[in-house]
């Protein structure tokens, strides 16, 4: 199918495809993956324009049918279906997903909100052999009781080892800089900024991260435990409009908008988006608000960015010491 991109050149992300419909899978790991269809197109802005376009061509006439955009809740990214220009937003697709102002779908495919608090940091997900907590960053409103709050890094422990994933704060937003920041077990993970980079771990079998995008964007795979895909975004000046974040010159506010599928947890797994992949969670939130929060805050609150300390805490460093054997088996 013809199209093309209207304006301000885009990178459409071509190592996306396989992650997007990896994520796509329901919540039981043994549950086939559920495709994106074969007329979707990925449009992210470029350095120069926000209301970037894509021209959607009939088959038929191969003229222009119509124009699509991201919709303001994704002006960063976003998929568009050809040729009726029908537009979603990345978090809208699959389960295991944070955007925004921490919004998450869980693993029951129920969306939530979850603010925790600015400059804390929070357990997302915490299992016998994997724990994963977040970073949290925000603006303070004066006019409401709570911060805005963005993810702004990942500290990911499985097995004694600890892969950290962020945003890097940046003062003004440029696309074409790479602002994500990588370690693992405390030394910088250095990739090229070209789409379908991979580097690979010497000391950990199956573990991967590759480019999605040229900056910006990651997959990061664990064979048998996980597949997290990772964009950093700004909050533009629009969304600060909108929003009223009060966003300031010195500060875009850069956060990561995630999308994760998990593999062999057990019904043990908590946390505030792990919970949700329990058979016997019973979500609470009212489904039919506008806006349903998780609460609880203070239960899922860890000492640091890589701390198994909160509440729910369910991991176990000894039981996960055979993931190495663990991940070369995987399929």
């Amino acid at each position: 199918m013809a199209r093309h991109l209207s304006a301000a050149p885009a990178l459409v992300v071509a190592g996306l495809v396989a992650l997007l419909c990896a994520a796509a899978a329901s919540v039981s790991a043994q549950s086939p993956p559920r495709p994106l269809p074969s007329n979707y197109h990925v449009i992210t802005p470029g350095k120069y324009r926000r209301d970037q376009q894509l021209a959607c061509n009939d088959d038929k006439t191969n003229r222009t049918a119509c124009m699509a955009k991201c919709d303001r809740r994704c002006p960063n990214q976003c998929i568009v279906l050809c040729p009726g220009c029908k537009t979603f937003c990345m978090c809208d697709f699959y389960p295991g997903v944070s955007c925004g102002d921490p919004r998450f779908t869980g693993g029951d495919g129920n969306t939530f909100y979850f603010h925790g608090k600015r400059d804390q940091d929070f357990c997302i997900l915490s299992d016998a052999g994997l724990h994963i907590n977040a970073h949290f960053i925000g603006k303070r409103n004066p006019a409401m009781s709570r911060d805005f709050t963005w993810i702004q890094a990942l500290g990911i422990r499985f097995a004694e080892h600890r892969l950290y994933l962020g945003a890097a704060k940046t003062a003004k937003w440029n696309n074409d800089v790479d602002r994500l920041e990588l370690a693992f077990d405390g030394a910088p993970i250095d990739i090229p900024t070209e789409i379908g980079a991979v580097w690979e771990s010497a000391a950990v079998l199956g573990l991967t991260v590759a480019r999605t995008a040229a900056t910006n964007g990651v997959r990061v795979h664990l064979k048998g435990m996980f597949d997290i895909m990772a964009n950093v975004v700004p909050i533009t000046e629009e969304d600060s409009r909108v929003h009223s974040y009060g966003l300031t010159d010195d500060d875009s506010l850069a956060h990561l908008d995630l999308g994760f599928k998990f593999l062999d947890l057990s019904d043990e797994v908590h946390g505030v988006l792990g919970q949700t992949y329990r058979s016997d969670y019973v979500n609470q939130l009212s489904v039919s608000s506008k806006m349903p929060v998780m609460g609880g805050a203070p239960k899922y609150v860890v000492s640091d960015i890589f701390a198994a300390d909160c509440a729910v805490a369910r991991f176990a460093s000894r039981k996960a010491a055979g993931i190495s054997m663990v991940t070369a088996e995987a399929s």
